[in-house]
């Protein structure tokens, strides 16, 4: 009987969840294997750079959920609120009100930052660039749409650690309370 091949999104979303859990440098072959199913070899024939291309292929593909979810709805709408409104449901959604560590900062946190530094830089770049301009469409100065968006990425960062240091979801649920009220 042939195998089907996996899905590459659902591969690529096990494989996070694996690096999410274990970190990269906790993360092993033998981990994602038994995640997916899926043996060495036919890991390697599908990243053939090994753990550091599935690293590189999640990060892209976070990436792009975000893109399509978080800085387009941000950067294309012809209201910015809207924009806004979608950027904290669709983050809500994403990290589990608060019951999902975000694997990139967990990523710019660790000893693997200096492999994924630029796709790191970019991805929050890109957040806390968006967020300005659209606050800056909805009448905030320049400055101040800035440092509101550098605290609001920040304070959605924050509040995932603490949910889940605290093991408590609310804290994240409170924190997106208060961003979004700062952002009106």
């Amino acid at each position: 009987m042939r195998r089907i091949a996996p899905d590459r999104a659902d591969l690529l979303a096990s494989i996070g969840e694996i690096f999410r859990e274990h970190g990269y440098e906790g993360t092993s072959l033998t981990l994602i294997g038994a995640a997916t199913g899926l043996g060495k070899g036919s890991l390697y024939h599908f990243f053939p750079g090994g753990k550091e291309e599935m690293a590189a292929a999640v990060i892209a593909h976070i990436d792009g959920w975000f893109e399509e979810n978080v800085f387009v709805p941000l950067r294309d709408n012809q209201d910015p609120r809207a924009g806004i409104d979608r950027m904290f449901e669709a983050t809500d959604a994403y990290f589990r009100s608060g019951r999902r560590v975000c694997l990139i900062g967990a990523f710019a946190l660790d000893e693997s930052r200096d492999l994924f530094a630029k796709a790191i830089k970019s991805y929050f770049g890109r957040w806390v660039a968006h967020l300005a301009e659209a606050l800056t469409r909805g009448g905030r100065g320049p400055a101040q749409a800035q440092d509101l968006a550098e605290e609001t990425v920040g304070a959605i960062q924050g509040a995932l650690v603490l949910a889940r240091a605290f093991d408590d979801t609310a804290v994240f649920s409170r924190a997106l309370r208060r961003a979004r009220a700062a952002l009106v």
